[in-house]
């Protein structure tokens, strides 16, 4: 039964109440019936009063904050809760017991999230309530319009308003801090196992242009005449040497993650996250190619825009590649630019990513693998593939949880 047929029907019970003691009051008299007759119009003009009790003209203000951030954070990285506080104003006078307050926040996949609490207005008819989110999974989210409702004190009938517009932010994958490539610099067998590491690439003293801060820069970066001129904190570029051209490949084939396809998917996500904000935090040219239902092929820069760029990728990307990675690769065949160095983030294992290598090699890309490995791939002690990726010189590093990463990527690059 919906709200307005459910409100119909009472209405018709409150009018049939109202004419039963109308005739009573006429055909019997007394004061009995007149005292139950005057008390059965107080509670109607009550009831009517409140279809204007204000709460259809209810406003307020949203704000929200992670957990012991200063202020409203604009990244937030999957797995951050949000404190979001509702501050509701009624206009008018009369009289409301409590009121509920209905928040919806809604993900860009189509989930949504409902939050429901209430609150007894003050004297001034106002109010503020709280709550917290669950962990928030990567991915654009929308608060949509706050509903707030309020009945009369028999709870038959129910008035309703909402205020707020649509507020939009998102949450991009969890990243680590990676402290440098050690592994990579020994592993590599290729033209520019030199320059692999980005502690390797030093700069020089020539500055070739100011570029935008990025938190961590020192101080003695910090280009003041550019900063002072445009109101942006602003660093000084400096020529560098020569650095690879570096790609991460994501694989998202959902065959490949197995039974733990969200939980792995989303460790190959951060991982990628993290590889490329380390890379352009020390200017190296990353690039990133994703194939699934649509492609995607970044290629490799750096700077500011092209973090954003990545990130904004790495936020929305789902597992829905309908071909294996070998096959992906092919289709991005003409993207991929011979002399680069990829580094390849797949579940795969075996002679499907060997095949995948061989034909990065062909290409004149150097590559290096990042496996997300899982406890079946650790039990069935298949590391034959591990042995024959050695032998031709391309490094596989393995982890099952991102915290490993940094160790990880400081090991021999051999699993």
């Amino acid at each position: 039964m919906t709200a307005t047929k459910s409100t119909r029907l009472r209405w018709q019970l409150v009018a049939v109440i109202y004419l039963t003691s109308l005739f009573y009051f006429l055909f019997q008299g007394g004061k009995t019936a007149m005292m139950l007759f005057m008390i059965l119009n107080l509670l109607l003009i009550y009831l009517v009063l409140g279809r204007w009790s204000g709460i259809n003209k209810v406003v307020g203000s949203r704000t929200y904050q992670a957990p012991g951030a200063s202020g409203l954070d604009h990244s937030l990285s999957a797995g951050s809760v949000l404190d979001v506080s509702l501050q509701v104003k009624i206009p008018g006078f009369y009289p409301l017991p409590y009121v509920i307050v209905r928040d919806q926040l809604q993900r860009h996949n189509g989930q949504k999230l409902a939050f429901e609490t209430s609150f007894v207005p003050n004297w001034k008819r106002s109010g503020q309530v709280a709550y917290q989110t669950p962990p928030l999974q990567r991915g654009e989210y929308r608060f949509t319009h706050t509903q707030c409702l309020s009945y009369d004190v028999f709870g038959l009938f129910e008035h309703a308003g909402r205020f707020g517009n649509e507020t939009i932010f998102s949450v991009q994958p969890q990243t680590v801090p990676l402290r440098q490539w050690n592994g990579i610099q020994r592993g590599i067998r290729g033209p520019y196992s030199h320059a692999i590491a980005s502690r390797s690439a030093k700069e020089t003293t020539q500055i070739n242009g100011v570029r935008e801060y990025l938190y961590g820069d020192r101080l003695s970066r910090v280009h003041w005449n550019a900063t002072a001129k445009t109101g942006e904190w602003k660093s000084k570029a400096f020529e560098r040497e020569s650095l690879p051209r570096t790609v991460v490949i994501l694989d998202r084939h959902p065959g490949g993650y197995g039974g733990e396809l969200a939980t792995r998917f989303e460790l190959a996500v951060s991982a990628a996250a993290s590889l490329l904000e380390n890379g352009l935090k020390d200017d190296t040219a990353m690039g990133l190619l994703s194939v699934g239902e649509t492609m995607t092929v970044l290629p490799p820069k750096a700077g500011l825009d092209q973090r954003n760029l990545l990130m904004k990728h790495l936020t929305y990307v789902d597992a829905d590649a309908a071909r294996p990675l070998y096959a992906s690769l092919q289709r991005a065949d003409s993207m991929l630019e011979p002399g680069s160095f990829a580094v390849v983030i797949t579940p795969e294992v075996g002679a499907d990513i060997i095949r995948s290598m061989e034909w990065l090699s062909r290409k004149g890309i150097t590559p290096c693998m990042l496996h997300i490995s899982s406890s079946v791939d650790m039990l069935s002690h298949n590391t034959s593939w591990k042995h024959m990726m050695r032998e031709r010189g391309w490094p596989v590093f393995e982890i099952r949880q991102l915290q490993e990463l940094p160790a990880a990527l400081e090991g021999s690059g051999i699993a």
